[in-house]
């Protein structure tokens, strides 16, 4: 199976159980309890270990490999998505029951957005391979700058995005149920509820800077790095309700995931003189990952 026919299957795929999402858990909108978003969170995991033998069966290891530390890597840096998330509903005064219907379409247009960053990415590196220094140089400074600055405070009214909607969209002057849009007097309105997803897409945007270049550094194999990207996504909306309530206390989070950008940023750069096996790659990101997640728990403080 080559790997255009392959992308498109498994893009219809994605589609398919999104759309079982869509059916099963957005009928009648709820806030998902701990033990509900771990059952989810679970499901996606399973799911992404199933796919990784399917690779493994029939590209063989090392794509397997590349796809699994594809994966840990990804949602290491996506988790502090998470407290950003939290940060968003919280200022919106968002409910627990309409803030998983927000996360669903936000991560339907994360979708077409990474796939869209990952193709061009692709395509860049392909014609110009020093992109690729320019990628490592970058995630260096990235996880430098997160080490040594504070947490910075997210400011959602400051957003453009959602400063240009407000002049836009006639607005609703508070929430209408889980509806993005409704009509009044036979006008077409928007909701704050809009205002949020497009907080939570740009969000998105911002961290897909960092996390695309990121799983280069794995591999350049375009398959591979879109449905490892695609499985992190997948599994963050439930991984939001599972983390958001303790998100705090892993104060040592942003030191954490400074070093695994410095980390493949070094790969990177180094990749002439010196290639890192991907094997030991999954190990240093998952021991990195270990430690932070421990040392915040056993801190017992959270942060600020």
């Amino acid at each position: 199976m080559s790997e255009i026919p392959a992308l498109i299957l498994f893009t219809v795929f994605v589609l398919f159980l999104l759309a079982l999402d869509l059916g099963i858990l957005q009928r009648h909108p709820h806030k998902l309890s701990f033990r509900e978003a771990a059952g989810w969170y679970v499901f996606w995991v399973t799911l992404a270990v199933l796919f990784n033998l399917g690779i493994y069966f029939w590209r063989g290891g090392q794509p397997a490999l590349e796809f699994l530390t594809g994966y840990v890597l990804e949602v290491s840096l996506s988790m502090d998505n998470v407290l950003v998330f939290a940060v968003i509903f919280a200022y919106m005064g968002v409910g627990g029951e309409f803030q998983y219907r927000v996360l669903f379409w936000g991560i339907v247009g994360a979708l077409i957005m990474r796939a869209a960053f990952i193709a061009a990415g692709v395509a860049l590196v392909a014609r110009f391979h020093w992109v690729l220094y320019i990628f490592g140089a970058f995630l260096v400074v990235t996880g430098v700058r997160f080490f040594s600055r504070p947490q910075e405070k997210v400011q959602p009214e400051r957003n453009p995005v959602v400063r240009l909607a407000r002049r836009i969209f006639p607005m609703t002057p508070g929430y209408q149920g889980a509806a993005f849009f409704v009509r009044h007097e036979g006008r077409r309105l928007a909701t704050p509820l809009l205002l949020v997803l497009l907080m939570v897409e740009t969000t998105d945007v911002l961290f897909a800077v960092d996390s695309i270049p990121a799983v280069f550094s794995v591999t350049l194999d375009p398959f591979i790095v879109y449905t490892s990207n695609i499985f992190a996504i997948l599994g963050l909306r439930s991984l939001y309700f599972v983390l958001a309530g303790a998100i705090r206390r892993f104060r040592y989070l942003r030191q954490g995931l400074s070093f695994i950008l410095v980390f493949v940023g070094a790969k990177m750069l180094a990749a002439e003189f010196y290639k890192i096996p991907t094997l030991l790659s999954l190990g240093i990101i998952s021991v990195i990952l270990l430690i932070t997640i421990l040392a915040s728990l056993r801190s017992g403080a959270p942060r600020a």
